[in-house]
């Protein structure tokens, strides 16, 4: 019969060497994944300096005859409520 210290002193745990290569997997892994996000961002912010600032008006074939006014002509840029730069002072930026 067992007694309760035999019982608690017992390692039932399993092989502890088997999941040696746990810990410098997920080291890897994380790496990794930190690696792919940098380069990901560093990607999508280039695409995005590539954009240009305004894009041209897009007509159907319906809207091709008529007119079409700018809806931002004779408006004053005003400065946004954020501190965002605008387009030309990112180019100047970077």
């Amino acid at each position: 019969m067992l007694t309760t210290v035999e019982v608690l002193a017992q390692n039932n745990f399993g092989d502890t060497r088997t999941g040696g290569l746990a810990g410098p997997m997920g080291l890897f892994l994380i790496l990794a994944l930190a690696t792919v996000t940098v380069l990901l961002i560093r990607n999508m912010n280039a695409r995005l300096r590539r954009l240009p600032d305004r894009f041209p008006q897009q007509g159907g074939p319906d809207r091709a005859d008529s007119a079409v006014a700018d809806p931002t002509e004779g408006l004053v840029e005003q400065d946004s409520p954020t501190n965002a730069p605008s387009g030309s002072q990112q180019r100047r930026n970077s």
